[in-house]
Parts: structure tokens; C-alpha cells; sequence
């Protein structure tokens, strides 16, 4: 490689060109490994076909979970190639921060009205990485006077990221804890701070270890922090992205980095580290059949959350969309988006199933 100094002005502009499309084909390349080996599904034939009598028409939006962005941006162009006259703007911005706004009492509680025919325009979900808590269902109960709806949409993994040269072989939980955390709940006996503390020699064993994760507005944080960190605190000087893609990009050009973000967003300029529930257990990978059988210790269920009051009828664009999510056809687009389809128990059998192809019958 030429040294900088001799590269020009003009070769500095190229540089700065080439490192653009770097960035973009990273990009383009993760979405293209959504159907990748780490994802290769098939989905349940027994589920039943999405087959819509008529059209229906409505506007809705759907805010939160940037790792649960690219799923819903596919489910939503599927869907709309059925049902041409729905508008669906999905949006971004964290878990956290738009669960935070769900949260807030409901129109009528602040003196504000609306007619009948806004909702339809205004009617929102919460794209959610994590169940809500129960002190949050407690608040929107108390706020609303009924409980939130809960739609599971798909099956993800949280996996930790290092760039593709890093020979690490695996990482057991407690040990994940004791890098990325000051408290060390699961009661490792030291911090890890350099890599040769984890057994890698030559160039790493004195090399510190650098963390990325994601800020907290993050739905994929408040998961790591509970199932990894047992509920510890992060370890402070962690580079933290507002998105789920930004923590594989940087991870990919920091040879000592490591990161946690969604499974979806697997590039191959980075590795995924195999994990152990506890020390003598096995490594395991995020396969189709390590999360289907859990024994991937990551594996999480990515939700929609929506105020459906029994006393306002839902708007049947929204049912229509959610009735094709339970679908087959809905879950082969989870799959095309790169995620885990649901288990059976989760759509065919599930009474929230039943009620929605009810309710999407009666609006045909």
C-alpha cells in the first residue's frame, strides 16, 4: 500500500470515494445475507394462505425498534403488494423512546378530541426488540384502562460481533459480562479488558478491547443488559450507536473491536462469536435449529404493541396487516428479511391468530 503523503489531493478524494462505497456495500452486503447460512428457515406449511376478498384502504404508522426496521420495511412492502391502497410509514428512533411515548395517556385523558374518522389516519404500533416490562404494562393499564395488545412478529438473536480476523474462538455469558459491564453479576472473577485475557496470544494479548454497542433508546440494549449483564451496568467508554447497522460497520474497521447488535444484520467482514450459557458448556452459534431449540442463549421474540381499546373498533387496514403477519405469506417475508419465522404455537394456534382472522374476515 502506497504510504498517504504520497497519494495527492486527487487520491485523497478517490479515498475518500472508495471508502463511501465500502460503507455502502457493507450495506448492501448484509442485506444480501439475510439469506444466509446463519438463516436459512423454511416456514410452517400448516399456516394459512393470506387471501384477501376485497381491498381495503388506511394509512398507519409503526415507530420504534431500529433492528426491527429492515423486517417491518419488507412485511410492509409485501403486504402492500396485496393491499395497494394501505399506506404504512415505518419509522425508526429506538424501543425505548417511542415505548416511552405509547406510554403517555390517551387523547381524551389531556382534553384533546378525536373523530372517529382520524383514527383511522392516526392509529400507531410499537415496533418493540423486548416484551415490555411489567411496571410498563402496569402504567399503560393505568393510563388506558386495558392492557396493550402484544402481536409477535418474528424470531431474532442478539449476537456479538469481531472483525473477521479475530481468531476468538467463543465467549461464555459470564464473560460477556465482564467485558461490556462495571458490575459483573454473573460473577466472573475479574474484569476483561485485553484480549489476552480470553486466551488470545501474538498480537491481541495485550491489545485492549474495544466496545460497541447501542445507545439507550435501544430496545437490543435493554435486552443485552438483562440477559447478559443480569441486569448490571454498562462499562463506561463503549461506543454506543443509534443503530443496529452502525455497531457491525464500526466493528468491521476496528480489528480489536467487539459489538452486540440483531443477528439480521450479519456481514462477512465480521464474525459471529459462538456462546456458552455457562463455563463447560458448549459453544453454540445462532443457526436456524440452535434458536429454534434455544439453545442459543440470545434468542428473542421481536413484538408489535398497539392500544386496542374494546371500546373503539380497530381500523381494518390494521387488521388486515396484522391478520397477513400471522400468515404464510407474512412469514415468508420475515424470513426474506432475514429473521427467524415464529413457531407454530405463536400463529396457528395462538387465540390472538384466531381473533385476527376473525376480525379480518368480517372486514372482507
Amino acid at each position: 500500500m502506497l504510504p498517504i503523503r504520497s497519494i495527492g489531493v486527487l487520491g485523497l478524494a478517490l479515498l475518500s470515494a472508495l471508502q463511501l462505497v465500502s460503507v455502502v456495500a457493507l450495506v448492501e452486503r448484509s442485506e444480501a445475507e439475510h439469506s444466509g447460512p446463519l438463516v436459512m428457515n423454511t416456514v410452517d406449511s400448516a399456516l394459512a394462505h393470506y387471501r384477501p376478498q376485497t381491498h381495503v384502504s388506511g394509512r398507519f404508522r409503526i415507530q420504534g425498534s431500529e433492528a426491527m426496521y429492515p423486517l417491518l420495511t419488507r412485511l410492509s412492502l409485501e403486504f402492500q403488494r396485496r393491499q395497494p391502497n394501505v399506506v404504512i410509514d415505518v419509522r425508526g428512533g429506538g424501543s425505548g423512546k417511542a415505548i416511552a411515548e405509547f406510554l403517555q395517556p390517551p387523547l381524551n385523558k389531556v382534553g384533546k378530541v378525536m373523530w372517529p374518522e382520524d383514527r383511522a389516519v392516526s392509529f400507531k404500533m410499537v415496533a418493540s426488540s423486548r416484551e415490555l416490562f411489567d411496571n410498563e404494562v402496569s402504567e399503560f393499564v393505568a393510563q388506558h384502562g386495558h392492557e396493550p395488545t402484544v402481536v409477535p412478529v418474528a424470531v431474532d438473536a442478539v449476537a456479538l460481533y469481531v472483525h473477521k480476523d479475530n481468531p476468538l474462538a467463543g465467549l461464555t455469558i459470564d464473560q460477556a459480562d465482564a467485558i461490556f459491564s462495571t458490575t459483573r453479576n454473573r460473577g466472573y472473577s475479574a474484569a476483561i479488558t485485553r484480549w489476552g485475557q480470553l486466551g488470545v496470544d501474538n498480537e491481541w494479548e495485550q491489545a485492549p478491547i474495544q466496545l460497541y454497542g447501542r445507545d439507550r433508546k435501544s430496545g437490543t440494549r435493554a435486552f443485552f443488559q438483562e440477559h447478559v449483564l443480569a441486569g448490571g451496568e454498562f462499562r463506561v467508554g463503549s461506543h454506543d450507536n443509534p443503530g443496529a447497522a452502525s455497531v457491525i460497520l464500526d466493528v468491521s474497521r476496528d480489528v480489536f473491536g467487539i459489538g452486540y447488535s440483531g443477528l439480521g444484520l450479519h456481514a462477512s467482514f465480521v464474525r459471529v462469536v459462538p456462546l456458552a450459557e455457562a463455563p463447560g458448556m458448549p459453544f453454540v452459534t445462532p443457526l436456524s435449529t440452535t434458536v429454534a431449540d434455544q439453545t442459543y442463549p440470545l434468542r428473542r421474540v421481536l413484538y408489535l404493541y398497539a392500544d386496542m381499546s374494546p371500546h373503539s373498533p380497530v381500523p381494518a387496514a390494521v387488521q388486515e396487516f396484522l391478520a397477513f403477519i400471522m400468515s404464510y405469506e407474512g412469514q415468508e417475508a420475515v424470513v426474506k428479511a432475514g429473521f427467524f419465522p415464529l413457531p407454530p404455537d405463536r400463529t396457528t394456534k395462538s387465540p390472538l391468530a384466531s381473533e385476527l382472522s376473525r376480525a379480518a374476515t368480517m372486514v372482507r
